[in-house]
């Protein structure tokens, strides 16, 4: 017997030709290949062939209960995770799609990656009215960009592409449109390689160097961090070099937590409730760095606030340098390697001649510090400015209070997410961020109805972390479905709530500028109950009305085995963070 015999008797016959995969199945294997493992969405027959791909994948899909939320729980996912980790979404066409476009818009302000999945219209009926149809372009922009899969044999390498797009920066979410029928049939896919995003821009030589030269010269800098020093991982290089320049950091809303608050030279939040003496801050220092910021109207009050007399700005669109602050120097580049080549710059020593020297009339942990106490001391004056005028035990609790008590009850390396509304400059100036990823909050789109659906992507992201979510009655009501969600799914998360019974923030600015009567955009008359809200959904929930019991409570929810809700009663009447933080000193009301 010869050896060609041989083989040929021990040789299996082989099973028949088998079927190739779904498209389907290609595009859910792609994603896994890529990282992309956890999908959050609403089924509908037209994504069940998705569906199908995903449970036999093990993939996890979350089904939440409407599509508002369906981007902000991928969004809250990628803000708590490392750069470049990323969820995806998938919706019906038409209701679920539109309905998406609100947290798809508030990515793409955030530079936030994410897939959206929307399964179109079937390829036969398409131009014919079908169900749910909509135009493609009707998204173009809401998305970083908007791909729709014309060939079935397309989909892979669209949706391949797209998750490298959304991961190139600056990132953003990423729209693919695949027909049903396309998922659903088993045209081959092309075998598709990777292509690594291209990296961020770095800054040039002489940039560095000129940005050295002015912070070394300067005897009162500042540095003001955006959100681009999250995105791009910088936290590291950021503190490094404000203690190489002994510079205080703020940061706008965005930044948030970029530098951790516990940090000596943190001064603060550049937000709408900024205090007075942080704007005086920037406007005092002879030289600023901003990095990773555009300096947008939401940070800057339609740059209102002063910043200081010699400017230099990083950012990675050219587009923002220059358009509300005059500029000395212009750094088209990635946060994190401007940061990394400016402190490698600094630590040779060369530039920083006035750091440390009696030039200097104070420390940067002295002008940080000094922000810090003042801001403090307007926490007091309000809490106080209420005892003054009614019973401690019996009036209503003061935003700064309660989230004072949350803080003390929640563990630094917790992740914390916060809604929009009134409550959230509040938050942003009273409530310390422990870290970029432990901090979450909607930027410029400012939409309500956030802090709930993000902290469901955190806590998926974060599975052995606190997941703490900050709302008022008014953005959960935009989101309460999701509460359900919650307990469906069995996601452990904290949710505190601060009811007022008011649009506040609305109500105030009626009555101080409109002449409209006290509590005119409130419910008074049929206060909401969302404790009962919470337990007809399927979550332990208590109500209270007492400061010293918020920290309590706090704690029996986040020791519960799932999720639960904490309603805090709070006062409607009291001032708002724009108006009282901007006092001539602490605790002044404007009009006083």
């Amino acid at each position: 017997m010869d050896a060609d015999d041989s083989a040929g008797d021990d040789a299996p016959s082989g099973p028949p030709d088998a079927e190739p995969p779904t498209v389907a199945e290609a595009v859910v294997d792609a994603m896994l290949d890529r990282g992309v493992d956890t999908v959050f969405g609403i089924p509908g027959k037209q994504t069940l062939p998705l569906n199908r791909a995903l449970a036999d994948r093990d993939a996890r899909f979350v089904v939440a209960r409407h599509e508002t939320a369906v981007p902000h729980q991928a969004w809250g996912y990628a803000e708590t995770s490392e750069p470049g980790a990323m969820a995806a979404t998938c919706v019906v066409p038409g209701p679920g799609d539109t309905n998406a476009m609100n947290g798809l818009k508030n990515a793409l302000n955030d530079c936030v990656p994410l897939l959206h999945l929307a399964v179109e219209t079937e390829r036969s009926v398409r131009g014919g009215d079908g169900i749910h149809e909509t135009p493609p372009e009707t998204y173009d922009t809401v998305v970083k960009e908007n791909v729709l899969v014309d060939s079935p044999a397309g989909a892979v390498p669209a949706v391949v592409e797209a998750i490298r797009t959304a991961r190139e920066h600056p990132q953003g979410p990423v729209r693919v449109g695949i027909p049903k029928d396309v998922l659903a049939g088993r045209t081959p896919q092309p075998a598709v390689g990777d292509r690594a995003p291209s990296p961020p821009s770095g800054p040039p030589a002489e940039a560095v160097e000129e940005a050295a030269s002015l912070l070394g010269d300067a005897t009162a800098p500042v540095v003001l961090a955006g959100g681009g020093v999250r995105r791009s991982g910088a936290t590291d290089a950021l503190r490094s070099v404000a203690e190489e320049l002994d510079a205080p950091v703020a940061t706008t809303y965005k930044g948030k937590g970029t530098l951790p608050e516990t940090h000596p030279l943190s001064a603060g939040v550049l937000c709408g409730g900024a205090s007075a003496d942080l704007r005086d801050l920037l406007a005092g220092a002879d030289v600023g760095l901003v990095v990773g910021s555009d300096l947008d109207a939401v940070a800057t009050a339609s740059w209102s606030v002063s910043m200081p007399e010699t400017l230099i700005h990083v950012t990675l669109d050219g587009d923002d340098v220059g358009f509300g602050y005059e500029t000395d120097l212009g750094v088209v580049a990635d946060a994190d390697r401007f940061l990394r080549a400016l402190d490698d710059r600094l630590d040779r020593g060369a530039a920083v001649d006035g750091a440390g020297d009696d030039s200097r009339a104070r420390s940067g942990a002295e002008r940080a510090g000094a922000v810090r106490t003042a801001d403090r001391e307007r926490f007091a004056a309000l809490a106080g400015a209420a005892d003054v005028d009614d019973d401690r035990d019996h009036r209503p609790l003061r935003s700064v209070e309660v989230l004072s008590a949350v803080r003390d009850a929640v563990p630094e390396e917790a992740v914390v997410t916060a809604d929009a509304g009134g409550f959230r400059l509040w938050t942003l100036v009273s409530f310390p961020a422990s870290g970029p990823r432990s901090y979450v909050n909607p930027g410029s789109w400012a939409t309500m109805g956030t802090g709930l659906p993000s902290a469901i992507g955190a806590k998926l992201a974060n599975p052995d972390r606190d997941v703490v979510a900050l709302t008022g009655d008014g953005g959960l009501m935009m989101c309460v479905h999701e509460l359900h969600t919650l307990a469906a799914e069995g996601i452990d998360v904290t949710v505190v709530a601060l009811n007022n019974d008011d649009y506040a923030i609305i109500s105030e600015e009626a009555s101080r500028s409109y002449e409209f009567p006290e509590g005119a955009y409130g419910w008074a008359d049929a206060g909401l109950d969302l404790v009962a809200v919470a337990s007809g959904m399927g979550l332990p929930a208590e109500r209270v009305r007492d400061r010293d019991a918020v920290g309590d409570a706090v704690e029996r929810a986040r020791d519960r085995d799932g999720p639960a809700l904490v309603e805090v009663v709070t006062d409607p009447a009291e001032p708002q963070a724009s108006e009282w933080m901007t006092g001539g000193r602490p605790g002044e009301r404007p009009d006083e």
